[in-house]
């Protein structure tokens, strides 16, 4: 028997404002032991997903290196100079969760077996994907969540069953 989306999925879904600022953000995700959050806009509906990840780029983003072109060393110091100004006057202005989200939301019905989720999630890196019913998100599926096929022998046996 097929093990489908909505057994394994989390039906609780701890989403965020796009408004919140982005340390907001980050204190969330650690205060909810969560690495990521749906992103929601004013109406309540999913415009994004927001990540520990997409903080940690964001606020690196500044030291990191020149790629493509070689440059001297004077060079290299002189664009990671530029880039600590740049970077130090944008940290003076609240960076808001919508300037750092994915705005791609990729999600699979609850009826989707999760050999199929599992090749989406591989396929396109993922981490944690959206589950609906009649087009509403109703849970998500993480890493997390996908390990309960090893876990759990009875899904391992259901899965171990599937052609």
């Amino acid at each position: 028997m097929t093990v489908l989306a909505y057994e394994i999925m989390t039906p609780s879904i701890k989403a965020v404002p796009q408004s919140w600022t982005m340390d907001r953000l980050a204190r969330f995700l650690t205060d909810n032991e969560i690495t990521g959050s749906p992103v929601t806009d004013e109406t309540g509906e999913i415009v994004g997903i927001a990540t520990l990840k997409d903080i940690t780029e964001f606020r690196w983003n500044a030291s990191r290196s020149e790629g493509g072109k070689q440059l001297t060393a004077e060079e290299q110091e002189e664009a990671r100079r530029l880039r600590m100004v740049i970077f130090e006057e944008m940290a003076k202005v609240p960076v808001e969760v919508r300037d750092i989200m994915t705005p791609i939301v990729l999600s699979v019905d609850e009826r989707t077996p999760v050999r199929e989720i599992a090749d989406i999630m591989m396929r396109e890196h993922l981490h944690r994907i959206f589950v609906t019913k009649d087009q509403k998100i109703t849970g998500i599926i993480t890493t997390y969540d996908m390990l309960k096929l090893i876990s759990d022998k009875a899904l391992t046996t259901r899965c171990a069953g599937e052609d």
